[in-house]
């Protein structure tokens, strides 16, 4: 997952009382406790998911970094798992693995260099320490020299009246923006606060290139000095059949970022300190101004060719009609790889990101698999490739899907499963977008389970793991996961996710021998990822997104 979707904080729950007035949620009868679904969700055990995130978790699969060996190993341990119950391939040419082509970018420092010159004056920022450089995904040797704007958000909303470019003109400029989105509803916030959206809209407008500065919350959410140690990671792209990479623009010739220090610096001159500009922001009432500099960039690329894979499997649904449509589920597969030391130990292992989701989907598609009869649309399960990389697996197989795209009615993903404390409620991140809402209060009754709303809607994890793949192509999605609630004063979930966000997380602490690993909870976490899948695929309509909805508004197909 993301960084900047790891860090949530608690919120207000639903009360569990109120689920059974909310419309359109069926309460279970003595029935319905007893039919197939509850025998399915009995193959689903602590121990196997232990087993299942032990080997995946193991040094010797060195981090299932994207491309590398370890992460084949881990692809080939799924195929087998999905192949010995009993599921269909669903890859490419009969197989189940999809492969997806990719390109590693990795800046040359020796061989780049970022300037800039305010008042005939050039200062050279230093590489690593002042600023970073992007890859460049189609020119391995790109260069510009351009006047700078500063356009603050980087955002423009027509169906909010919102655009930060409305009193500048990028054309041929570099334009610097802050990271995040006005202080507009969540789902809007949460569009616009994507990095692809800010590139796409600087491309439209006619920039040659982009300069992310730093500020406060983004050094919370992911600061310089982390963004600095990830560089032993290149970045990726996916290709398409011509060979292109994904999600490129030709206009936007380079791209950076700065650090705290050199963001004070960036702004004398302007009439605004730096301060001032953060204090806009956050009041909503940033401005778009030009800036007394001009930006010089050399970058040189260093490109490499190479391929991972999905995994993909899939289980034929039991209704003459309904077959023909797919529930998807998701979790990712990779994580970091081998990186740089931290206590002498380069290994990222990603137990609990994302061997946990991994794990809960194998187990998943165990119950499904045992069910007789058989859901009445098929499912689709797919482990994913590359979403530390930024979500390359996921969006290429919602792009180039191995099923019709028109026949995936939704996707149902699981990515960091925290299990380090009881299970007490659940959240379905993106699911109030659509009626798979329904489901999910469906689940989450059925397990007595409360359903609580997205803890920090501020943080827009809806947009930063595999879901978003889904969301972009029109098709309704929800990355299922615990929440915070305890009824046990002695356990605060809150504060022991902070904490292993502060001192396991994308570190190689995240392994099977971190404390606190309650394979109970991610059992009781696994039938109820499974139960929201059950009934998606049970239900005679199909979802759909919520009337008047931003998302489905803006990606669903016409």
């Amino acid at each position: 997952m993301n960084k900047l979707s790891k860090f949530l904080r608690l919120a207000p729950c639903l009360l569990g009382g109120a689920l059974l007035a909310m419309p359109g949620l069926r309460a279970w009868g003595a029935g319905d406790a007893a039919d197939a679904a509850d025998a399915a969700m009995a193959t689903i055990r602590p121990e196997a998911i232990r087993a299942d995130m032990r080997f995946l978790a193991d040094d010797l699969l060195e981090g299932r970094g994207t491309g590398a060996r370890g992460y084949d190993i881990a692809a080939a341990f799924v195929a087998t798992r999905f192949e010995a119950l009993g599921l269909a391939p669903a890859g490419d040419q009969g197989g189940y693995f999809q492969t997806v082509p990719l390109r590693s970018l990795r800046v040359d420092p020796s061989k780049s260099s970022f300037s800039l010159m305010r008042g005939g004056k050039l200062r050279s920022l230093q590489l690593r320490q002042d600023a970073l450089l992007g890859g460049n995904a189609g020119v391995a040797d790109s260069s510009v020299e351009a006047a700078v704007v500063f356009v603050g958000y980087g955002v423009t909303a027509p169906e909010s009246g919102y655009d930060d470019y409305k009193r500048v003109d990028a054309k041929g400029k570099i334009v610097a923006y802050l990271f995040g989105a006005p202080n507009f509803d969540s789902s809007l916030r949460a569009h616009y606060t994507s990095s692809l959206e800010k590139r796409r809209n600087a491309a439209a407008h006619g920039a040659a290139g982009l300069i992310l500065i730093d500020d406060p919350v983004l050094e919370k959410l992911y600061s310089f000095t982390h963004r600095v140690r990830d560089l032993a990671i290149p970045e990726y792209r996916w290709l398409d059949p011509q060979g292109r990479p994904a999600h490129y623009f030709p206009e936007l010739k380079a791209s950076a970022s700065l650090s705290l220090e050199e963001t004070a610096r960036f702004f004398e001159g302007s009439g605004h300190t730096a301060e001032q500009v953060y204090a806009a922001a956050k009041a909503g009432k940033s401005r778009s101004f030009v800036m007394p500099l001009v930006a010089k960039f050399q970058t040189v690329t260093e490109w490499k060719e190479l391929r991972s894979v999905n995994v993909a499997a899939k289980l034929v649904g039991s209704d003459p009609t309904l077959k023909d449509e797919h529930v998807v589920y998701t979790a990712h597969l990779d994580h970091l790889g081998i990186s740089t030391p931290v206590d002498g130990d380069s290994i990222y292992n990603g137990a609990l990101d994302n061997a946990s989701g991994t794990a809960e989907m194998l187990q998943i598609a165990r119950a499904f698999s045992s069910m007789q009869p058989r859901p009445r649309r098929s499912i689709v399960f797919v482990a994913v490739a590359g979403e530390e990389a930024g979500l390359l697996g996921s969006d290429y197989f919602a792009t180039y899907p191995t099923v019709a795209q028109s026949s995936i009615v939704a996707n149902v993903n699981t990515d960091e499963v925290e299990m380090l404390w009881p299970l007490r409620d659940v959240v379905a991140f993106g699911a109030e977008h659509s009626t798979l809402n329904s489901a999910v209060q469906r689940a989450a009754l059925r397990l007595n389970l409360v359903q609580s709303p997205d803890p920090m809607p501020e943080e827009v994890a809806f947009v930063h793991s595999d879901q978003y793949s889904f969301v972009r192509q029109g098709i309704p999605a929800m990355m299922v996961s615990p929440g915070f609630k305890s009824d046990d004063p002695a356990i605060e979930p809150e504060k022991i996710f902070e904490t292993w966000g502060q001192t396991r997380y994308h570190q190689p602490k995240d392994d099977m021998q971190q404390p606190g690993l309650d394979f109970d909870a991610a059992a009781t976490f696994g039938k109820f990822a499974y139960l929201c899948g059950y009934e998606i695929a049970q239900d005679t309509a199909r979802p759909a997104w919520n009337v008047g909805d931003f998302f489905g508004a803006h990606y669903a197909k016409k």
